[in-house]
Formats: C-alpha cells, sequence, structure tokens
C-alpha cells in the first residue's frame, strides 16, 4: 500500500512538493507518520476515541518536527464538510473505511469535495468480486456458494460489513469527478497470513512483497484481491 500511495504521488506531484494530506479513518496513524515523515502535512481523522489515544500515543514519539507537521482530530469521514473547506488537501486517503459504511456515496463525494484541482483520492475497500476465494481457500463450500450473489459479508471481528466491486465504484468516481485513473489488488496471496504472530525471515518476506507487489499491478491476479487499492484524481 505505502509503495503504492509513494508511487502515485511521484506521477501526479513534483518532487519535493509538500502536499496536504487528509486521512481519513487513520487508525493507529501508520500512514499518516509515514507521510509526514516525508515531509507532507497530514491531518489525522479518526472517530474511534481508542485508535486516536493510539495515534497520539505513536505520534508523541516523533521528532518535533514531525510532530509539527501532523494534526489528530476526532470526527466521523462522512462528516468532513463539518471540519474543511472544500479543496483543502491534495491528498485524500480512505483505507479500510468503506466497509463499515452502509451507503458510501454520500461519502465518497464529500471526500472527492475536499480535493483540490488535481488531488488523488486513495481508497482501499474489500473486493466484492472476490468474497468466494476465502471461504473457497478454507473448505468452506456453503460460504463460497453464497459469497457469490452478494456484498455483505462477516469480518474476523465478527461484524456484519460490505465490499465494494471495481465497477460500481469506478462509475462512483466518474459521477463525483475524480475518476479512477489507477487501481491494484492487495493481498492476492496473503490473505489472512496478515494476523500472524511473527514475520517470515527476512530473505523469505523480501520474496513474499515482490510476488504480492508483482501480482497486485497484472491481470489477472489483481482481480480476485482480497482488497483493492483504486485512485481516483480530482479534474
Amino acid at each position: 500500500m505505502g509503495r503504492q500511495v509513494d508511487e502515485q504521488i511521484a506521477q501526479r506531484f513534483p518532487v519535493g512538493q509538500r502536499l496536504r494530506v487528509l486521512d481519513v479513518g487513520m487508525g493507529q496513524g501508520t500512514q499518516a507518520l509515514r507521510l509526514a515523515r516525508a515531509g507532507h502535512k497530514v491531518t489525522g481523522l479518526e472517530k474511534d476515541p481508542g485508535m486516536l489515544d493510539v495515534a497520539r500515543a505513536a505520534l508523541a514519539g516523533e521528532p518535533a518536527g514531525i510532530q509539527d507537521r501532523v494534526e489528530l482530530i476526532e470526527g466521523d469521514g462522512r462528516e468532513t464538510g463539518a471540519h474543511f473547506l472544500p479543496g483543502s488537501f491534495d491528498i485524500v486517503l480512505c483505507h479500510g473505511v468503506l466497509m463499515y459504511v452502509p451507503e458510501p456515496d454520500a461519502m465518497l463525494a464529500g471526500l472527492a469535495r475536499m480535493l483540490a484541482p488535481g488531488g488523488l483520492l486513495s481508497l482501499l475497500v474489500r473486493n466484492g468480486d472476490a468474497l468466494a476465494m476465502r471461504p473457497g481457500l478454507d473448505g468452506d463450500w456453503s460460504g463460497a456458494l453464497a459469497a457469490f450473489d452478494t456484498t455483505d459479508y462477516t469480518n474476523r471481528l465478527g461484524l456484519d460489513v460490505r465490499a465494494d466491486r471495481l465497477s460500481g465504484l469506478t462509475a462512483t468516481l466518474s459521477g463525483i469527478g475524480a475518476p479512477l485513473q489507477s487501481w491494484y489488488g492487495v493481498r492476492v496471496f496473503t490473505d489472512g497470513t496478515e494476523a500472524g504472530e511473527q514475520l517470515p525471515p527476512e530473505d523469505e518476506l523480501e520474496r513474499l512483497l515482490a510476488a504480492e507487489e508483482r501480482a497486485g499491478r497484472s491481470d489477472p491476479y489483481r482481480g480476485v484481491a482480497a482488497l483493492l487499492h483504486l485512485c481516483g484524481v480530482r479534474g
């Protein structure tokens, strides 16, 4: 994910430009801190007080110069208009959030309004075209058959959530003025392993990441990834 975001930034903005970044539903702040370390001005929006505390603790361990580039706000990603003016950001990240939003179109339109012209909207969503893969590979044939005809599923936390199909999001992004420019698959080979207690040895990890990186850019592999990373650009 981080490599893909960096690639999009390098393609769309001048080298060395300090960008204004909004990270919606930032969780523990991994991406927000990474981009702040790269020199960008980052605003993190998170509605979960517990996650916000984790992000604040992580930020407190950073040098003062990085702390000065990060603002953390408690708030809902569906209400960005209550916090910011339209066109306030060069990049809006919304990673791992849409699956918890029953009707995401209004939220996406609000995120697009936050972008300055030429701004990048980065979405990470559950792939609704590949919901049968996880139960199928686990040998849950009833679950696999049921998954073909729905975008609803129960996640590993036991929550009833939803997935997005590439075709639907492509149409939505076009309709809100931030048409899809690039997309990637995420967790093509490694779905289910992210919760492991420890990473593999370094040389094996490098090969794993290289394989994932290649598959996430290549058809037909990216189409069956557990997650999709979509990048739209504000016209």
